[in-house]
């Protein structure tokens, strides 16, 4: 059977460069890691060209007709890749015969924390795809009270599941370490909680965890067609965060908090923050606070614009300077749509482009994520597809 354990550090993927989450520190595999790297590299290849037969493997990976067909060998008893049938075209000898990945051969537990009034779940496919949801009201719930949460909305999924579960992918606001421990994430009490261990722990299953804006960039870049050259996503929701891609890399930083623009000051005289400080972005434009913004604004549909371009404003001149020191091409908004996808967006917009180089302002996209609500979901999934098989 595939060993699914996560991969080790050193084992990355040959025919492509991932967009990774963490850091990774070249080092000389083992027999056993080497065979779960050959294994990836088989999926990898099936997962992008589609369907090969066992010759097409060899001369893709590089690998002998005897290792390929090793492997195969395991992955079609995993149940992970299938025969599909003799390959056309072919006139004379034994037929090859065509291999193709199975998406629904495994589940993932995706969990979305991003979410100011619940938490959002849902079982996904291999290739990405929704096959069933769940939630859970948040309410007042921080702490442990929030952490049980989670368990229980977790568990809720694995038990609906028809098929083995790959593992859990939860994409939480806050900074996150690279061994899934939540350092600090104010909105839901937690601090230094080992969340990746207490579920794995909870629930027998290995878990992922990351920040949810970082998981939701990977999912732009990977699931659609986000730049990952040079992307940012703010991800607005009980909380304001941001993830970054550079040169196929998510960023991170030695304090794991690379792209939390949440707490830059905007305004030293503002309302006072969770973090402790006075006039954080957060305060303006996180879901609940925008919210209250537009309800005690007057009803009419100007004042609604007002108060939406001003916050837009000051997001894109929080921004622009990010925008340009990086020269990003892509910066993505998520968030609930009808607060961001207009007037605001559109604030954003003129306001970068206005506050960056002309040559950064005439390549730069300033646009909703594509994949709206699920992006974190997804980015969940790719996350434990990655940890779990070497798929990118």
């Amino acid at each position: 059977m595939l060993d699914t354990s996560p991969l080790v550090t050193g084992g990355q993927p040959a025919r492509t460069t991932p967009v990774r989450l963490t850091r990774r520190v070249q080092e000389k595999l083992a027999p056993a890691d080497t065979r779960r790297h050959h294994l990836s590299l088989v999926l990898q290849c099936l997962h992008d060209e589609g369907e090969l037969s066992r010759a097409d493997l060899a001369r893709a990976t590089g690998l002998t007709r005897v290792t390929i067909s090793d492997l195969v060998t395991e992955l079609l008893s995993d149940g992970l890749v299938a025969e599909l049938g003799p390959k056309p075209g072919v006139r004379t000898g034994k037929p090859a015969i065509l291999l193709g990945t199975v998406p629904n051969a495994r589940l993932i537990v995706a969990l979305d924390l991003s979410d100011d009034t619940a938490l959002r779940g849902a079982l996904i496919d291999l290739d990405g795809e929704v096959v069933a949801r769940d939630s859970a009201e948040l309410g007042h719930a921080r702490g442990t009270d929030a952490l049980e949460l989670v368990a229980e909305l977790a568990g809720r999924l694995v038990a609906a599941s028809q098929r083995p579960i790959l593992g859990v992918g939860v994409g939480t606001p806050g900074v996150v370490d690279d061994d899934g421990v939540v350092r600090q994430a104010p909105n839901l009490g937690w601090f230094d909680l080992p969340l990746a261990q207490r579920l794995t722990e909870r629930l027998g299953i290995p878990t992922h965890v990351a920040n949810d804006a970082n998981i939701a960039a990977l999912a732009e870049c990977t699931f659609a067609d986000g730049n990952a050259d040079g992307l940012m996503l703010v991800a607005v929701g009980h909380g304001v965060g941001g993830g970054i891609v550079m040169d196929q890399t998510i960023l991170g930083g030695p304090l794991m908090s690379a792209g939390e623009i949440g707490h830059i000051v905007v305004d030293p005289d503002g309302a006072r923050c969770v973090c402790g400080n006075r006039g954080c972005l957060e305060t303006v434009l996180a879901v609940p606070h925008l919210r209250a913004a537009l309800t005690s604004a007057d009803s009419s549909s100007l004042e609604t614009t007002s108060v939406l371009t001003e916050v837009g404003t000051t997001l894109g001149a929080a921004i622009a300077p990010i925008v340009t020191t990086l020269g990003l091409t892509d910066v993505v908004l998520h968030g609930p749509t009808e607060l961001l996808d207009g007037p605001l967006l559109e604030a954003v917009r003129a306001c970068v482009a206005a506050r960056s180089m002309p040559v950064v302002a005439e390549h730069l996209d300033v646009r909703m994520a594509s994949l709206a609500r699920d992006v974190v979901l997804t980015g969940a999934a790719a996350q434990v597809r990655y940890a779990q098989l070497g798929v990118v």
